[in-house]
């Protein structure tokens, strides 16, 4: 027992899960997420279980409680591993420090699925995510719409070495820098995929920079911290482009305290990561790298069809 005394509780779930799947002999496919406490993550895992229920095959599904907790990620996903589950579907935390043991889960013969975001490593079967380069670009070109072009925005980013978002950051400057010389980025700064250090980051820039325009988020953590500090400034004029979406979200895009939502579409996310898992396992190829693509959410167009599929998946049909 003293030799186990380092395992964390999610990874002591694990293994409990999977011992109990192989007492049935069932395939079983392992999904990691960065974390478990954003609408995001549960909407892969409503996903990834519709899928899993379709090819009547055990779904286990464990992550950090936090998307900063890289080592507990490391944990269960090397539990993953030791216990021999046929697949594993993780979206890692940070791009270099996954790379190891993922190759090792490959050299193993455990097919891995990468899913929102990359990795510094091709020993993949698979990769599904959005097209978070481009996600960026849309911000950028929402921004310069609402700005007419002109005007001094600061950034609220996520953390280094997270692929996703990085590539959203990058997207934006890039975009900003070339389509739009009239608008200034002020000031970058991390909310470290935290709500309230989103807050706190948002509050010192607003501080900071009282002529401010504008501001972008790159995931839900850092946009619900810039919409709680706006609000807490009653009459803020500062606009908003933020990124995912859940109920607070929402309601903060229809009372106009955020202009726009770049959403992804994390259900559909889950839901093609464990198909790509399967498809492996059944002995076909799935296409390496498979890009969603991402949707500018406003006022106007929140009740389009296609909006309302990615804003509002069925998360208790296939939830417990």
């Amino acid at each position: 027992m003293r030799r186990r005394a380092w395992l964390t509780a999610p990874v002591l779930f694990s293994l409990w899960a999977v011992s109990a799947c192989q007492r049935h002999g069932r395939k079983r496919i392992a999904v990691i997420p960065k974390g478990r406490a954003h609408v995001f993550w549960q909407s892969v895992h409503a996903g990834a279980r519709k899928a899993a229920l379709e090819a009547d095959v055990d779904l286990i599904w464990n992550g950090p409680a936090s998307e900063t907790d890289f080592t507990g990620q490391l944990q269960i996903l090397d539990a993953m591993i030791t216990q021999r589950v046929d697949a594993i579907v993780l979206a890692p935390i940070d791009k270099i420090a996954m790379v190891n043991v993922v190759e090792r889960a490959a050299k193993q013969g455990i097919p891995v699925v990468i899913f929102d975001s990359g990795l510094d490593t091709d020993q993949f079967v698979a990769q599904v995510a959005t097209d978070n380069y481009a996600a960026g670009v849309a911000a950028a070109e929402r921004m310069g719409k609402i700005l007419n072009g002109k005007g001094k925005v600061a950034m609220v980013m996520v953390q280094a070495g997270a692929a996703s978002t990085m590539a959203r950051e990058q997207g934006f400057q890039d975009k900003i820098q070339k389509d739009f010389p009239g608008i200034e980025i002020v000031d970058k700064r991390y909310g470290t995929a935290d709500f309230a250090k989103s807050l706190a980051v948002t509050e010192n820039i607003l501080t900071a920079h009282p002529a401010l325009d504008a501001l972008f988020s790159s995931n839900e953590s850092t946009t619900v911290g810039a919409a709680q500090a706006l609000k807490a400034r009653g009459g803020n004029k500062v606009r908003l482009v933020g990124f995912d979406s859940s109920q607070n979200l929402l309601e903060d895009l229809t009372s106009g305290v955020i202009d726009s939502l770049v959403v992804q579409h994390p259900f559909r996310m889950g839901y093609d990561s464990v198909k790509s898992a399967l498809e492996k396992l059944n002995g076909v190829s799935p296409v390496k790298i498979q890009n969603l693509p991402p949707l500018v959410v406003t006022r106007e167009n929140l009740d389009d069809p296609e909006v309302q599929e990615r804003v509002n998946p069925p998360l208790a049909k296939y939830l417990p």
